[in-house]
């Protein structure tokens, strides 16, 4: 597939079969994030993949929140990628406080795609989450306190290979030529 039907191909997935992922395809995906742009190449991050099922069932009770009915299909995936904030390099560090701008977010994020990319192209699906309790996924990984955890990405064979369509705005409402 071309880099355009990827782009159209990925989606959140939301449910997984019962089937593990290999160690080389995660290997292959984690190659992904390492080599995605970050601001000075700080490179501000570590992947702690689980793949073992004792651990994957921690973590999914610690993104699926009963109350509010969020991420209950995150009890169905095979492996959970999380991504943990590290120190930026020097220059990063003075120009995210010059600017204003979280830089380790965006480089977080930029390398989070290249990790749901290159899963799609896999054939494997994911799902980036945003809402965690923090404190149990630090116990289960041995994070230190001081680490911040910014996503959390399900993994695995989805169960229904079918693409939703996107629903997303008009090009005409988010493309501007040389002025607002």
């Amino acid at each position: 597939m071309n880099f355009f039907e990827l782009v159209n191909k990925r989606q959140s997935d939301r449910g997984y079969i019962d089937k593990s992922v290999s160690r080389d395809d995660i290997k292959k995906i984690i190659e992904c994030a390492r080599v995605a742009p970050s601001a000075c190449n700080s490179q501000p991050w570590t992947f702690v993949v689980v793949d073992d099922k004792d651990i994957c069932e921690k973590i999914a009770k610690s993104v699926y929140d009963p109350l509010i009915g969020i991420n209950k299909f995150a009890l169905t995936a095979p492996v959970f990628i999380v991504i943990v904030a590290e120190k930026r390099n020097l220059t990063s560090g003075i120009g995210g406080i010059v600017k204003g701008v979280d830089y380790t977010s965006i480089d977080i994020g930029i390398a989070s795609e290249h990790i749901c990319l290159a899963a799609t192209e896999l054939g494997l699906g994911t799902c980036m989450m945003g809402w965690f309790k923090e404190k149990h996924i630090k116990e289960a990984l041995n994070i230190p306190k001081g680490k911040e955890i910014k996503l959390v990405i399900s993994l695995g064979y989805v169960q229904n290979e079918k693409n939703r369509k996107k629903v997303r705005k008009n090009i005409n409402e988010i493309l501007k030529f040389n002025s607002y």
